[in-house]
């Protein structure tokens, strides 16, 4: 099973130059813990996840209004092909300990794989209490 066939394809992205404040209604209003990055192009180029806005901003108390995504976001992203085994993908999310993989076709943001999405797929023979255990390990 390829990742296309499990990858969620209605994903919403925002530049660099959004606010965190923005990050947070869009995660809020998409009910989603993570929101891809893009340059003007569609290639993305960080993360930000609900994680970062706690740690690199609330923690520290900053101005979710003034502070920039490209200021909080995650940049070193692992990234997975539409037609990458899932297995390769869980196992990617297991080694980097990720739980969210965007999904990237000719260098654009085309959807992203949830480990969410493998769990409830009957038809997937992943692994997925490993990939789970190596996640939660961090």
């Amino acid at each position: 099973m390829n990742v296309r066939e499990l990858m969620s394809n209605d994903v919403k992205s925002i530049n660099s130059n959004s606010s965190v404040s923005d990050a947070a209604i869009e995660m809020r209003n998409l009910n989603v813990g993570v929101i891809p990055i893009v340059d003007s192009m569609q290639h993305v180029v960080g993360v930000i996840t609900d994680r970062d806005i706690v740690l690199r901003c609330v923690a520290e108390n900053c101005d979710l209004n003034s502070k920039k995504a490209h200021e909080v976001m995650s940049s070193h992203v692992m990234m997975v092909s539409p037609e990458a085994d899932v297995n390769v993908a869980s196992q990617m999310m297991a080694d980097y300990q990720v739980r969210r993989l965007p999904v990237v076709e000719n260098n654009q943001l085309v959807g992203i794989l949830s480990l969410g999405d493998i769990a409830t797929n009957d038809r997937c023979n992943c692994n997925f209490s490993k990939t789970l255990e190596s996640i939660s390990e961090k």
